[in-house]
C-alpha cells in the first residue's frame, strides 16, 4: 500500500510507515514534478552559485519587486501600436502553460509567432499537425530552442523578419541537473539573443516564486537567466523586461481529488500547515503574463503573483475538499523526516553511482515543496508573507476541486516530470 500526499508543485507517492518504510528504503517510490514556476527579490543583492559538471556559475540574485532600471526605455515604438501590428514570439509555446499563454495572445489580437519541437507534448506524443491544431491562430515555426544556431536559421526560413516581443513559457522537464540548466538557462538565453537579433526590445520572462530561495538547480538556472536579462536591460535603454514569478498551478494541488471522492483519506506532511500557497488557474496566469506585454507599469519589475482569495494551507485545501464531498475529513499525517531519509540515501548513493545525481535532486526538490510556501518571502522578517504575495484573477481552487470531481483529472497530467 502506498500513500500519497500533493505540495504545490509536486506529488509524492511514498509506502506506508513504521517498519516497512525503515526496512525498505528502496521503496521510496514515486514523485510526481510539476516544474515550476514561482519568486519575489529582495532589497539587497546577493551571489549566489551553482555547480553544473564541475562549472561554477555566478548568481546575481535581487530580491525586490522594484524597478531595476529607473528610467524607462526609448524607442519602444510597438507599445503605440495596434497588437495585429506587434510581433510577439512566444518559445515554451506547446507547455502546460504556453499553450494558455499562445491562446491569450491570439485572443487579443497580437501576431503570434509561436516556436515549438516537431515532436511536443507529453514525451513527444504530438507531430506537427497535432500541434498546429493546438496552437491555433498562431504561425507555428518548428525549431529546436536548445539550439541558437538552428533557431536563428528556422525564424529566417519561416520568413520572420521583425520581432517587437519575445515571450519565454520554458520550463525543465523534470528539474533534473542537467535538464534544468539546458532549458531554464541555455534555451531561454538562446530565445533572448534569437529576439533580440530579430529586434526584440522587450522580453516576458515566466519564472517561479520558489527561486526567491533558490537551494535547487533548476532555481538557480532561472536566476542566471534572470540576471542576465537584468544586465542586458541595463546596457541598453532601449531594452525592457517584465519577469513573472507565479505560485502553484491549481493542476498540482488535485492529485488527491479523486482518491478522495473514492473514500481514501487526504495525505499531507507534518500537521498540514508547514506551507501555504495562493493557487493561481492557468488561464489567469496567461491572462497577467500577456497584461504584461504592453503594461508599462510591469517595465523592468520582477512580479511575483497568486491567485485570489487566502492563502491555503494542505490542511485547509483537505478540509475543503472533504466539504465539497460532504464527507466527514479524514487525514494522514506524513512526517517530514521521511523525505530527509530519502534524500540522504540517495545522496549518498549518488556519490557512489553518478547516474543517481538526478534522482538525489528529485528527492531533494520534494522536500522543499513540501516544506516550503509559495509566497512572497518578506526580507525584512525572513518569513513567507500572504499579505505580500498580489492577487490576480477570477477563478478559485474551490472552483477548480468541484470541476475535477464532476468531470476528472483528463488533461492534467504531469507527463514528463513523473519520476521513478
Amino acid at each position: 500500500m502506498s500513500i500519497i500526499t500533493t505540495s504545490p508543485r509536486y506529488t509524492f507517492n511514498v509506502p506506508k510507515l513504521k517498519d516497512h518504510f525503515r526496512n525498505n528504503p528502496e521503496k521510496f517510490s514515486q514523485f510526481q514534478v510539476n516544474p515550476f514556476q514561482f519568486h519575489f527579490c529582495r532589497s539587497q543583492s546577493h551571489k549566489i552559485c551553482s555547480k553544473n559538471n564541475n562549472l561554477v556559475y555566478p548568481i546575481t540574485a535581487s530580491n525586490s519587486s522594484t524597478t531595476i532600471v529607473e528610467q524607462s526605455p526609448k524607442n519602444q515604438l510597438f507599445r503605440s501600436k495596434n497588437p495585429k501590428d506587434i510581433n510577439v514570439l512566444i518559445v515554451g509555446s506547446t507547455g502546460y502553460i504556453g499553450k494558455f499563454v499562445v491562446k491569450e495572445l491570439v485572443k487579443r489580437g497580437f501576431n503570434v509567432i509561436a516556436v515549438a519541437r516537431e515532436k511536443s507534448g507529453i514525451r513527444g506524443r504530438y507531430g506537427k499537425e497535432e500541434t498546429l491544431s493546438q496552437l491555433n491562430g498562431a504561425k507555428v515555426c518548428f525549431s529546436d530552442v536548445t539550439n541558437l544556431d538552428d533557431l536563428e536559421r528556422n525564424l529566417v526560413n519561416f520568413g520572420v523578419d521583425s520581432i517587437d516581443v519575445v515571450v519565454s513559457c520554458l520550463a525543465s522537464r523534470n528539474g533534473g541537473i542537467k535538464d534544468s540548466w539546458l532549458i531554464d538557462y541555455e534555451a531561454t538565453k538562446n530565445s533572448l539573443l534569437a529576439g533580440r537579433k530579430f529586434g526584440a526590445v522587450h522580453f516576458v520572462l515566466l519564472s517561479a516564486i520558489c527561486v526567491q530561495k533558490p537551494l535547487l538547480q533548476f532555481q538557480r538556472a532561472k536566476l542566471k537567466f534572470e540576471a542576465e536579462l537584468m544586465q542586458e536591460a541595463e546596457r541598453d535603454e532601449g531594452f525592457s523586461y517584465s519577469i513573472v514569478r507565479p505560485t502553484a498551478f491549481f493542476k498540482s494541488l488535485g492529485g488527491q481529488v479523486e482518491l478522495v471522492k473514492d473514500g481514501k483519506p487526504y495525505v499531507m506532511f507534518g500537521d498540514g500547515k508547514l506551507c501555504a500557497c495562493k493557487p493561481m488557474s492557468e488561464p489567469d496566469l496567461a491572462s497577467f503574463i500577456v497584461d504584461s506585454v504592453l503594461d508599462e507599469n510591469k517595465i523592468n519589475k520582477v512580479l511575483p503573483i497568486g491567485g485570489p482569495g487566502k492563502a491555503l494551507t494542505p490542511l485547509e485545501q483537505g478540509e475543503m475538499l472533504f466539504r465539497l464531498l460532504e464527507k466527514e475529513p479524514k487525514f494522514i499525517k506524513v512526517p517530514i523526516e521521511i523525505m530527509d531519509f530519502a534524500i540522504g540515501v540517495l545522496d549518498f548513493l549518488a556519490k557512489v553511482i553518478p547516474s543517481l545525481e538526478d534522482a538525489a535532486e528529485f528527492g531533494k526538490i520534494g522536500r522543499y515543496y513540501a516544506a516550503e510556501s509559495m509566497l512572497v518571502l518578506d526580507p525584512e522578517t525572513g518569513e513567507y508573507s500572504a499579505d505580500k504575495t498580489p492577487s490576480y484573477g477570477r477563478d478559485t481552487l474551490e472552483e477548480f476541486f468541484q470541476k475535477v470531481l464532476t468531470e476528472g483529472m483528463a488533461g492534467q497530467e504531469l507527463g514528463e516530470q513523473t519520476i521513478f
